[in-house]
């Protein structure tokens, strides 16, 4: 069983493998209308299995439905009993046409939309705003000494933008937690565009989503093309674009899986948040139980050096 660890400098455990619950729009916004409808007894279970693997990291964001994934998150966790000590959630502020004091205001409703769970860890969603970065930094860091948020991170920063956000928050005595960005083993460039590298030196933990690569790296989807058609339209063309490309990628974590008894997109999962050390945590989305069950088993085994190494060779061409 893969153990929790730090998230960047902080207290705060995680388990290395979470839940990302963006697609609990419940139909709300443009997003959400595209987005399956995860009802409210799967979105239980979701929790339930999830929980009981010894999963206690959950990703939302205010964007995911204007709260509506917050509040599912936080209702399917009190249909649990999970209590506020037992999770960690991770939240994200949307940006875009905003300036950061904006986040004085808007940091209420996350706490509302939440009812009654932290703000264990509160991002700035990508990097385009009317304010600077260190305009957000320090906004952030209010955030923290105000006790309205736990820790701080970002998503979606360059390397360049990541140190500057670092060094901003470093001024006021609070470490940059997490950086949240695309990361599979079908796209490996944070490994050569100096954001793992950063990350690494900084002590910041690199939170990956889209692991799987939209189901790619189950290897369903090669078996079953015409699968991709249901996909949501961002994981569709993250699918479709790799497809043939990945497939001596699915053999080989088919090959490896089969050694340990576990599934090809469990193998993806843990190389990911094993390859790099503590550096790489990753929240794979849930809409169905069986998915939740699936990232949890991710983590009950360990892959040797070798297989790591397998792994990543066959992989360089996503490099």
């Amino acid at each position: 069983m893969l153990e929790k660890r730090k998230l960047g400098k902080t207290d705060i455990e995680v388990s290395p493998i979470g839940i990302g619950v963006m697609m609990w729009m419940g139909g709300k916004g443009l997003m959400g209308r595209m987005a399956p409808n995860v009802s409210e007894e799967i979105r239980n279970e979701i929790i339930k299995e999830s929980f009981a693997g010894g999963i206690n990291f959950f990703d939302t964001a205010e964007m995911y439905g204007f709260g509506n994934s917050e509040a599912n998150l936080a209702k399917a966790l009190k249909a649990n009993n999970i209590e506020d000590k037992d999770v960690i959630i991770g939240t994200k502020w949307g940006p875009i046409f905003r300036r950061a004091r904006n986040m004085r205001r808007t940091i209420n409703n996350r706490i509302r939309y939440l009812d009654g769970y932290t703000v264990d860890l509160y991002m700035i969603h990508q990097p385009l705003s009317f304010s600077s970065i260190k305009t957000e930094m320090k906004e952030l860091a209010r955030l923290v000494e105000n006790k309205k948020v736990r820790s701080v991170g970002i998503s979606n920063y360059n390397a360049e933008k990541m140190r500057k956000a670092h060094e901003e928050l470093e001024k006021l005595d609070i470490p940059l937690a997490a950086n949240q960005v695309h990361y599979s083993l079908v796209r490996r460039n944070i490994e050569t565009d100096g954001i793992l590298d950063t990350a690494k030196e900084l002590g910041v933990t690199i939170t990956a989503y889209t692991p799987l690569a939209g189901g790619l790296l189950t290897g369903k989807l090669h078996n079953n093309p015409e699968a991709l058609k249901n996909k949501f339209a961002m994981y569709r063309v993250v699918a479709k674009r790799n497809l043939e490309k990945s497939i001596p990628i699915v053999k080989i974590l088919t090959e490896i899986g089969k050694a340990h008894d576990v599934l090809p997109g469990q193998v993806a999962l843990n190389w990911l948040v094993t390859y790099h050390g503590d550096t790489v945590v990753t929240i794979p989305g849930a809409t169905k139980t069986y998915q939740a069950i699936e990232s949890a088993g991710a983590m009950s085994f360990n892959l040797s050096k070798t297989e790591l190494e397998e792994i990543a060779e066959v992989s360089e061409i996503f490099l």
